[in-house]
């Protein structure tokens, strides 16, 4: 009888062990997807700006990574052969320009901020002070340079050939009465040459990384209904990308825009 008692013992612990071995155990819920989201930017104001809405698209599950450029080419070539999700460093005429000359599919979402390009000097405080045959430095690339040739215009140096637009170049110039002597240079270079020329037209984005504020140390500044608005750039065809959509909601948000008058006092101005 003890024998049997220890058999049934022996046979209900064997089964207890064989029920418990077979039992598994709940799966561990999936881990939430993170987007990751390239997007190319010049070092100020655009990188800045997009650290701002970093933290906001971490919370909608989107890992923005900023890859910085000093360049106005590098950016949309990316873009287009896709090692880029988007960019942000230009304007609508630079993007029309550059896309139809080199024939890529890239459009853009919103305009982000408008950056007033500047007249700035190290040797005169005020245009009057020019002299005849002062050097004047402009940047190179064909829209910038149209730009600041408009912005010499409107500051009374020289005057432009009628309807010449955001294509004007030098020898579009009809009237130079102080006969300036304008050099082309690339558009990061000019903050450098400040020493080596009277004055230069510099793009507010390295006017700034060069530590000059263009609402004090600008002698003369680009309206503020300038048409050049920046923009995020993209693929044609990717405008409904739900992680582009949500990229630029954030960059049209208040918080970018508080940031935007904050920051940059004038130098930058939403356009959103």
């Amino acid at each position: 009888m003890k024998k049997l008692f220890l058999v049934l013992i022996g046979i209900l612990s064997l089964g207890l062990l064989v029920s418990g071995c077979g039992q598994k155990e709940a799966p561990a819920s999936p881990a939430a997807k993170t987007t990751v989201l390239k997007v190319g930017a010049t070092p100020v104001p655009h990188a800045e700006i997009l650290n701002v809405v970093k933290p906001i698209l971490a919370k909608e599950g989107i890992d923005l990574q900023i890859v910085e450029f000093t360049d106005y080419v590098k950016p949309n070539i990316a873009v287009a052969e896709k090692e880029l999700d988007a960019n942000f460093f230009q304007h609508i005429p630079y993007l029309n320009k550059f896309s139809t000359e080199r024939n890529l599919a890239l459009t853009y979402t919103a305009a982000i901020h408008i950056e007033p390009m500047g007249i700035y000097s190290k040797k005169i405080k005020n245009l009057n002070e020019l002299a005849t045959g002062a050097k004047v430095a402009i940047p190179n690339d064909p829209t910038n340079g149209g730009r600041a040739l408009a912005i010499l215009e409107k500051a009374g140096l020289i005057k432009l050939k009628d309807g010449v637009g955001v294509s004007a170049t030098v020898s579009d110039i009809v009237t130079n009465s102080k006969n300036i002597q304008i050099s082309e240079l690339e558009a990061p270079q000019l903050p450098r040459v400040l020493e080596d020329v009277t004055i230069a037209v510099i793009n507010t984005n390295y006017a700034l990384e060069a530590k000059l504020v263009p609402t004090k140390d600008a002698l003369f500044l680009e309206p503020k209904d300038s048409p050049y608005a920046n923009i995020l750039t993209i693929r044609k065809g990717d405008e409904n990308r739900p992680e582009i959509q949500k990229l630029t909601k954030a960059l049209t948000s208040d918080e970018v825009k508080k940031f935007i008058n904050e920051k940059y006092q004038g130098a930058v101005i939403p356009a959103f």
